[in-house]
């Protein structure tokens, strides 16, 4: 087993999408060689309703999938196949645009006002760019939660892991997509496929990761054995961490335990031209996504 190390840290940064929706961008819109096959990752956590409210009104998707996981609040959401619904606590939306689907997302708070969820952009392949759409709505009691001897609680959003599999399945990038709560002051090494490109996301807590390398300003502990164990500084709340390669990280939670989410995937390695929520290949072929919007085309005939 090789642990992976930490390739970089960083703080989401506050940005605004949508109809004024204020929210928190961990990565995107950017080099993508360090998050392939993802593309985009969004923190919207707010107590304030007039900051999250008026939502992500009726907007394209193209070439990409979206994946949209909601802690507090509730999303009601639809779009062009027909597909309606409200996302509550613990729900996962996965959207497979493929050739085209018009969508839209409206953000309600809990009773206190409060709204949290995440999301995800994931690239499709070329051969899988103008694939029909499919759109999968699963409900938080419908995840299986795995809850280790030391108390570390895992809900497995898609993905294999501790011989639980998610019920979000026929992913391009066979992705990884966890929520992990570990708690306070306790080590926990978890697997990860080799071959996949990882992060994890803290948004609760703060934990340290295990690196490879003691680089300035990080500290070094030691195990029981004397082993000396070269250990990240600690991250907070709305941190990114990369990972390099590996099959397993291991972190160690705070004082007050930590949360994050780890995800992964398999890197799809192909030319990435977008145009905000239109993912393609080729300047040709944005160019032609655009058309078809301008020409009612958009939207495929499936069948």
């Amino acid at each position: 087993m090789t642990f992976r190390p930490v390739k970089s840290q960083s703080a989401a940064k506050p940005a605004m999408e949508g109809a004024g929706v204020h929210i928190h961008r961990a990565f995107g819109f950017g080099d993508t060689s360090e998050s392939d096959p993802f593309l985009l990752f969004d923190d919207f956590r707010n107590d304030d309703p007039a900051h999250f409210q008026k939502g992500f009104p009726w907007h394209p998707h193209r070439g990409i999938e979206t994946i949209t996981y909601v802690l507090a609040g509730e999303v009601e959401h639809g779009d062009s196949l027909g597909n309606k619904g409200v996302l509550g606590p613990g729900a996962v939306q996965w959207m497979t645009a493929g050739s085209g689907i018009m969508h839209q997302e409206m953000p309600k708070g809990n009773a206190a006002g409060q709204m949290h969820g995440f999301q995800l952009w994931a690239n499709l392949p070329s051969a899988l760019k103008m694939t029909a759409p499919r759109y999968q709505d699963i409900k938080g009691s419908d995840i299986p939660q795995i809850i280790d001897d030391d108390g570390t609680c895992v809900r497995v959003i898609t993905g294999d892991f501790w011989g639980k599999r998610g019920p979000v399945d026929g992913i391009a990038a066979d992705p990884m997509y966890l929520d992990v709560s570990i708690a306070p002051n306790l080590r926990k090494t978890l697997p990860v496929d080799t071959y996949s490109q990882a992060f994890a996301y803290v948004f609760a807590g703060a934990g340290t990761f295990q690196d490879a390398s003691t680089p300035r300003g990080v500290r070094v502990e030691k195990e029981l054995g004397g082993q000396e164990l070269n250990i990240r500084d600690m991250s907070g709340n709305r941190t990114l961490v990369r990972f390099g390669t590996g099959d397993e990280i291991t972190v160690t939670a705070g004082p007050e335990g930590v949360r994050f989410l780890l995800i992964s995937g398999r890197a799809i390695q192909e030319p990435v031209a977008w145009h905000g929520p239109i993912v393609m290949n080729t300047r040709d072929e944005l160019r032609q996504a655009i058309k078809d919007l301008q020409n009612n085309t958009f939207i495929r005939a499936q069948g």
